[in-house]
């Protein structure tokens, strides 16, 4: 049986305007969106999000591959960690360009939850599965 982790266990409190609370959740989701398990993901967030502080998409886009590869192996995140530390670094970019670092923007730009699930999947790295995990707990708040 696979553990489903909830944006609680992390110590995150979803609420549709705390723009800090619905990133930690989307990196959370990201990383558990791959085929690893969810203890293992949650570890990653934890390494990444509470250790190093790289909880904004500002201060995540301001990794290095190196450093965000160190950080996944520090989890045991090892099976994807070359590719997800390239996605992660993506998903900040691009956040951070299109969408000035905040998934609220993504929200306003969208025209329901069904736009706003379609422009996430946009980002590399961001399938059905982390769409389906974010909105999980997401969308009771957003939509």
């Amino acid at each position: 049986m696979t553990k489903t982790i909830r944006a609680e266990d992390l110590h995150i409190s979803l609420h549709p305007l705390s723009e800090s609370a619905l990133f930690k959740w989307l990196l959370a989701s990201f990383l558990m969106g791959k085929r690893i398990q969810a203890d293992i993901a949650a570890q990653a967030y934890r390494v990444i999000v509470e250790r190093y502080q790289r909880d904004t998409p500002r201060k995540l886009g301001h990794c290095t591959h190196r450093e965000l590869v160190r950080m996944l192996g520090e989890a045991h995140y090892v099976r994807y960690d070359e590719t997800t530390a390239r996605r992660l670094l993506a998903l900040a970019v691009r956040l951070n360009s299109e969408y000035a670092g905040q998934v609220t923007k993504i929200i306003e730009a969208s025209t329901d939850r069904r736009d706003f699930e379609r422009r996430l999947q946009a980002f590399d790295g961001i399938g059905p599965k982390t769409v389906e995990i974010f909105m999980r707990e997401a969308g009771e708040v957003l939509f």
